[in-house]
């Protein structure tokens, strides 16, 4: 991947990732499929000036979806669980 902004898709806020970010430190993305945990760790570094120390993923296959008789299916997607260096955080998780 090339341009490192799309690289990142969305902040998850969930509460299992505020418990990690008040436990451990980590931020948890929603990330492109395609990107590796090296790219992620330059995402973060490069967009929030931040410290990273460890970058795990994890996949996930999109669910199917019934309404009626179509059949869909959801986008597989991928979560990436960052760990930031002591004394490093992003605002905008501040106060979430």
């Amino acid at each position: 991947m090339k341009d490192l902004r799309r690289v990142i898709r969305r902040p998850l806020v969930t509460e299992k990732s505020t418990l990690a970010k008040e436990l451990d430190n980590q931020l948890v993305f929603e990330v492109d499929r395609r990107a590796g945990k090296v790219e992620i760790r330059q995402a973060v570094e490069t967009l929030f000036n931040v410290k990273v120390l460890k970058v795990r993923t994890a996949s996930f296959h999109g669910k199917t979806k019934r309404m009626g008789r179509i059949v869909g299916r959801q986008s597989d997607w991928k979560k990436a669980y960052v760990t930031l260096a002591p004394g490093h955080s992003v605002e905008f998780f501040e106060g979430a």
